[in-house]
């Protein structure tokens, strides 16, 4: 939870920066502005000192401006969609990104990178809207607990993201979208010291970011 709020109070930070304009806007146009304001230097920032790769990685991507607010559009269509067919996972709209937070027990079994059978209706799901929403990167970021050693966990961290990413190829998504990152148990979002806690940071996120084709449309559009 520490590590939330620090990402809370950055953020905040970022956004009274851009002036209390923001006070009166959506998401769409708040995930804008954060990116008109703040850029990479921002997101690298929030992503080191918060300890959080996948919000880094929105907003050190964000273009900001009328450009950004057509993002986020299309990145709120596509969150709607995601909510309604993955059921097994949390969609999190965020500035001019999605972040999907898989729990790995969803995914895997415990201490395993195999996909696990019932898994695979969700990943479907999911490479059906990476497919129908071509004009995206994806970032698979892959996290353990802090149960055993660091430099293992962090290697099971890199494999279970290794795994989502070999599955969505395999269904079609294009390889040259996906990345792929193990943080091992260094970017936890609970509590390890409880049963509950460990279950929450054992997890797979994907992080989906406009890419070079949908930016130029984007600023096209703000022309």
């Amino acid at each position: 939870m520490k590590n939330l709020n620090r990402i809370s109070l950055i953020t905040s930070v970022c956004i009274l920066l851009l002036g209390s304009a923001c006070h009166t806007r959506n998401k769409t146009q708040k995930g804008a502005a954060i990116g008109a304001g703040t850029g990479g230097i921002v997101g690298g920032f929030i992503g080191k000192s918060a300890g959080n790769t996948a919000l880094g990685t929105i907003i050190g991507g964000a273009v900001g401006g009328t450009a950004g607010a057509f993002i986020g559009h299309n990145m709120d269509k596509q969150a709607n969609e995601l909510k309604s067919s993955i059921p097994g996972a949390t969609i999190t709209r965020q500035g001019e990104g999605i972040i999907i937070n898989f729990d790995s027990g969803i995914l895997f079994d415990a201490g395993k990178a195999d996909l696990k059978s019932e898994s695979q209706t969700n990943l479907q799901n999911l490479a059906t809207s990476l497919e129908k929403n071509p004009e995206t990167d994806i970032l698979i970021v892959g996290h353990t607990d802090n149960k055993g050693d660091g430099n293992s966990n962090i290697d099971l961290s890199v494999r279970r993201a290794a795994a989502v990413k070999a599955y969505l190829v395999d269904n079609q998504v294009k390889a040259f979208r996906l990345k792929i990152d193990g943080r091992g148990a260094t970017e936890p979002i609970a509590d390890n010291n409880s049963t509950k806690g460990r279950a929450l940071n054992r997890r797979v996120e994907i992080v989906i970011v406009a890419n070079d084709k949908m930016k130029k449309q984007a600023e096209a559009e703000e022309k």
